[in-house]
């Protein structure tokens, strides 16, 4: 297979990776700073925490009820964002590794690979 057009084919696959691997610490991110403010007590009714909890809130949402809410004195160990933070890496993961089985490959390189798990 030609070099230049392993290259085109390539690009828009590393690019798709990069989006990918932006956007689950984009909500990682968001989902740990929620932790940490439940976690430390921070006030609620703060701008930066309301907008924090605001925003990452639909995120949690689909997990949320999946443990009994520990709360002592206004400290809140919410066990669902960390749930989310968990399953958000394996569908970033998985995604990646669709987009990498749709990756061109040379017969050569396809004979490798299967060589390589029969010997597994």
């Amino acid at each position: 297979m030609d070099s230049s057009y392993n290259s085109i084919t390539t690009k828009p696959l590393y690019k798709g990776i990069q989006i990918v691997w932006y956007l689950l610490g984009l909500i990682e991110a968001l989902l740990g700073l929620r932790f940490v403010l439940k976690l430390l007590g921070a006030n609620p009714f703060s701008e930066f925490v309301s907008f924090i909890y605001n925003i990452s809130h639909p995120l949690v949402a689909p997990f949320l009820g999946v443990f009994n809410r520990v709360q002592i004195q206004g400290v809140i160990l919410e066990w669902e964002s960390l749930i989310a933070m968990l399953v958000y890496f394996f569908v970033a993961w998985a995604i990646i590794n669709l987009f990498l089985i749709s990756k061109t490959v040379s017969t050569p390189e396809a004979a490798e690979k299967l060589n390589q798990q029969e010997e597994k």
